[in-house]
């Protein structure tokens, strides 16, 4: 497979199932977040109709209804009394500049993180850590790690099923360890996830009721934020590859605290099957949050490729080849 990268298009603000602090957008003496109140920079020509849905907060993980009218995301907002993420949806016209609060659709305990619309816009798909305990989990401090960017995978981190309503209907995994990033086919068929359950991160898929789990990856080396192609038969998702002795001691490290540090992610495309594996990318650096364009052509993807020193990202679009 050949992947070109023809042009830029946006400084991208989340990066699938987490994403990379702009250094840029954090005040100097108290590290708060600035607010720009800029909805569409002057300078970027690919975009139309740019709306601005939330205020206030940290949002993201957004992701559409099978029928494109709702959104399900994840959230911390104090003023919505939260320490910690959980998981909201919204109608893509619902009106949330005055401070009003959207349906939640978790258990308002524990952390959660990656949600996804199952077929039929009823139900949804997230993962949470409320069943290991319901308060929010500790947050690794960086000046613990000389300041290098890393983030947890909790082990406590479960999938469920929830109605759009907030009823809890039903638990997905129950192994030791993390299971999350759950994304779904567009043929309703099947959900790809991240799980620690063979000791490392991997991807596995399983039917929509959470039986005939399979694995898909096994290389060593985080494997995750999986998507699948628009007619289901592919998947493209992000991975570091350690090779040196050193990368490798240090990963292993990492992961045996429950920690991995996404800094050097390429990109890789797969049969729905877990065959035919190949890398797309090449760049060096963090790149993230791949998608296939609906042609299935194309992949969008976020990189710090021009920026590795701040981890600003931007949004790049690319053909690749089969």
């Amino acid at each position: 497979m050949k992947l070109t990268l023809p042009f830029l298009v946006l400084l991208f603000l989340f990066l699938g199932c987490k994403s990379l602090q702009n250094k840029s957008s954090h005040d100097a003496k108290s590290g708060a977040t600035k607010i720009v109140n800029k909805v569409h920079y002057d300078k970027e020509k690919h975009l139309k109709n740019v709306k601005q849905l939330t205020f206030g907060g940290d949002n993201a993980e957004a992701y559409w209804s099978f029928d494109n009218k709702n959104l399900v995301f994840q959230a911390t907002n104090k003023d919505w009394g939260l320490s910690c993420d959980q998981i909201f949806t919204m109608g893509i016209n619902d009106d949330l500049s005055k401070g009003q609060i959207p349906q939640l659709v978790s258990t308002g305990t524990g952390r959660t993180t990656c949600s996804y619309f199952l077929p039929g816009n009823e139900t949804i798909i997230y993962s949470s850590t409320h069943l290991a305990d319901l308060d929010c989990p500790p947050v690794p401090k960086k000046e613990d790690y000389r300041n290098k960017y890393i983030w947890p995978v909790y082990k406590g981190y479960d999938i469920f099923i929830t109605d759009t309503k907030g009823n809890q209907l039903k638990q997905l995994t129950f192994e030791d360890g993390y299971d999350a990033e759950p994304t779904v086919s567009p043929k309703g068929d099947k959900i790809v996830f991240t799980s620690t359950r063979t000791g490392d991160l991997e991807l596995f898929t399983m039917n929509i009721d959470g039986s005939d789990v399979k694995q898909i990856t096994s290389e060593l080396g985080y494997d995750g934020g999986a998507f699948f192609s628009p007619e289901g038969t592919k998947l493209i998702f992000r991975s570091s590859r350690p090779k040196t002795e050193k990368a490798i001691n240090e990963y292993k490290k990492l992961l045996s605290q429950g920690l991995v540090q996404p800094t050097n992610m390429e990109l890789y495309i797969c049969n729905v099957d877990g065959s035919e594996i190949s890398k797309i990318t090449n760049l060096g650096s963090a790149n993230w949050a791949p998608f296939f364009h609906p042609s299935g052509k194309k992949v969008i993807f976020s990189s710090n490729r021009n920026n590795n020193e701040t981890n600003d990202t931007n949004l790049f679009i690319a053909d690749w080849v089969n």
